[in-house]
């Protein structure tokens, strides 16, 4: 185990800085200093290694934390990076986008502040390739067998890799210009720069994974096209329909979803030419949806130049301690504060939306909002508390609500769930023979660790309906739910 007193010796977290508010909204590189190697080191040590090792039943990965803790802890990063990658295929993105349901799952969390799992891991990982620790794997010998893996955002890549390595020819198919869906058109790269997931699709290519970018399927390639030149197809396309806000107002200019903003940026960021891109610049900005969408929005905006950010949440301000109805180990809802909301803005709770208000020219210029109150169970505007707030560009970060139905349904006869997620069977098919769903197209809104346990296991269901057995991992089964948490 790692330090038998360390828990008592450190009894604090320790977290790398995060570069100054002036300086880091001058650009988009990630908001946090590198990290200091001692203090990484003495964080590892505080592990108790549990005879029940709940942070394992926080991780749907079953991430082995207590042994890279410990390998940690003793300066073995290499046996470290191992023991990571043996359930986690893409670390350099959970450590950095999950929001760690295994430190509320530390047995240490329920005393004192929880091991920095997080960090721990991305450091990991990020000490691995700086020293060329992280190689191709290609698979020994191919089994003749092909697989196309529809949509490049986490689930669909996990797939992709385990199949690959276990010696199928695997295609991934995306329709945006560039590979990586949500990692790549969807965070920030103040959460994540572009470079981390370039540098896995280059070991990925190495190991023999094929990608196919600009190429959507249902409509440049048709769902049964794809079924005939494949004998095994996963859907992976993400839940990508957004939650909207009907209203008077909603069709005036300057009103737009959180994804039709973020991913014109991310574009503009990557050096590419964007005309009439939705910009921030000078305007009152308002963001409505207190998710990490919204975040992404406000963190985006205030580096395009706002005038000012708003951002309206509908529910209630959470808690800044766990509640009680929410005991260790569960996930706690908690108030947090990102990185983008130290850059500055407003944020304001039970705030209803009641119409976007217009000019002459048509487009926004204001929102009308009331206090939320609850009646019967529902959340409506409380008569009487209407105000204005100036707005020049409003983004809606309310969620998803699933992928996008009409070529999944008139040709594959996908059949979906009350929820609008596409419905499949405990060994992750759909309603057509040897097709596979994974990730939120199946699961609904979720976290970027359950779209990556989601791709393992529905690449070890695939293994298995293509050779009859598999060694493959499986981390979850379709019927898993995370705990502390709801599906969207």
């Amino acid at each position: 185990m790692a330090d038998p007193k360390g828990f008592l010796k450190v009894t604090e977290r320790e977290l790398p800085p995060r570069r100054p508010v002036p300086v880091r909204i001058m650009d988009w590189k990630e908001v946090y200093e590198q990290g200091d190697q001692a203090v990484l080191r003495r964080q590892a040590g505080r592990c108790m290694d549990c005879g029940v090792p709940f942070c394992h039943q926080g991780c749907p990965l079953g991430n082995l934390i207590p042994e890279w803790n410990d390998l940690t802890w003793r300066g073995e990063g290499r046996a470290a990076i191992e023991r990571l990658h043996a359930t986690n295929n893409f670390p350099e993105f959970t450590g950095r986008l999950c929001p760690a349901p295994c430190e509320s799952s530390c047995v240490l969390g329920i005393n004192q502040p929880a091991v920095t799992i997080k960090q721990i891991e991305v450091s990991t990982i990020d000490e691995a390739f700086a020293h060329g620790w992280v190689e191709a794997e290609p698979p020994g010998r191919l089994t003749g067998k092909t697989v196309a893996v529809v949509g490049s955002g986490p689930a669909g890549l996990a797939a992709a890799q385990q199949l690959t390595r276990a010696g199928h020819t695997v295609a991934v198919y995306e329709r945006d210009d560039r590979i990586g869906g949500l990692l790549r058109y969807g965070i920030p790269d103040f959460k994540m720069e572009k470079r981390h997931l370039e540098t896995r699709l280059r070991q990925m290519r190495d190991e023999g994974t094929r990608f196919r970018a600009g190429v959507e399927i249902g409509k440049d390639l048709s769902w049964d096209d794809l079924r005939a030149r494949y004998d095994a197809v996963v859907i992976a396309t993400g839940s990508t329909v957004p939650r909207d806000l009907a209203i008077p107002g909603r069709d005036l200019a300057g009103v737009h979803f959180a994804m039709e903003y973020l991913v014109e940026s991310n574009k503009a960021v990557a050096g590419d030419q964007v005309p009439h891109q939705i910009h921030a610049e000078g305007k009152h900005v308002v963001v409505i949806g207190g998710g990490d969408t919204g975040a992404d929005c406000i963190g985006t905006a205030h580096r395009q130049g706002a005038l000012s950010v708003t951002n309206l949440a509908i529910g209630k301000q959470p808690p800044e301690a766990r509640p009680d109805h929410q005991p260790w180990p569960m996930m706690p809802t908690l108030f947090e504060v990102a990185s983008a909301h130290e850059e500055g803005g407003e944020r304001s709770y039970l705030a209803s939306t009641v119409e976007f208000l217009g000019n002459e020219a048509g487009e926004v210029r204001a929102l009308r909002v009331a206090e939320t109150e609850f009646v019967d169970g529902r959340r409506v505007p409380k008569g009487g508390t209407e105000r204005e707030i100036p707005a020049d560009l409003v983004l809606i970060a309310m969620g998803f609500t699933g992928p996008e139905r009409t070529a999944l349904e008139q040709q594959l006869g996908a059949v979906f769930t009350s929820n609008g997620n596409v419905e499949r069977a405990d060994d992750w098919q759909a309603t057509a023979p040897g097709v596979f769903v994974a990730g939120d197209a199946g699961r609904g809104q979720s976290l970027i660790v359950w779209a990556i346990a989601e791709g393992r296991a529905a690449a070890s269901a695939v293994d298995e309906y293509l050779m009859g057995s598999t060694s493959l991992p499986a981390p979850v089964r379709p019927t898993d739910v995370a705990i502390g948490l709801q599906h969207a």
